[in-house]
């Protein structure tokens, strides 16, 4: 996939890049997912996708909470719990939506990957792809991406 530097930037209004996640988006709380909006979209983007990953999960692969695409290009933003009416792939525990933060006790701080990418087509994929699944798909109309991290611990 291409490393694109541009004007495209993701970011939560319930958490700072790099910053403790609430515990509304964890096993702790309500489980949902957090807000997203982006800015700096470049021109020719025609659709979003969205991953988020637990790079720090203790599994080869890490953990995909959520993928989420089919977003159209006018759209700026993903509210807390949302993704209806958008095309769900599937998490690691191999159902579609969000699956909340939740690092083993004793794991330490784990890292969340708000990925999202800025596609030059609409894509017409099915419901259920797995993140490699989707990065694959959409790799070759990829034009500009961004991530906003959070982080969240069980101790």
């Amino acid at each position: 996939m291409k490393i694109n530097k541009g004007t495209l930037s993701i970011s939560s209004p319930a958490f700072g890049h790099g910053a403790r996640m609430p515990d509304a988006y964890s096993k702790n709380g309500r489980g949902v997912s957090p807000p997203l909006s982006w800015t700096g979209v470049p021109k020719g983007t025609k659709s979003f996708a969205l991953v988020a990953h637990d790079a720090d999960a203790p599994l080869i692969e890490g953990f995909t909470h959520w993928v989420l695409y089919g977003i159209p290009a006018q759209v700026d933003s993903v509210p807390e719990g949302g993704g209806a009416g958008y095309v769900q792939g599937l998490n690691s525990t191999g159902a579609p939506g969000w699956t909340p933060a939740a690092p083993p006790a004793g794991h330490g701080t784990h890292f969340y990957y708000f990925h999202l990418y800025a596609l030059d087509a609409e894509i017409d994929l099915p419901p259920g792809l797995s993140m490699d699944e989707l990065l694959r798909e959409i790799d070759p109309h990829v034009i500009n991406q961004a991530r906003v991290v959070g982080t969240y611990s069980n101790e």
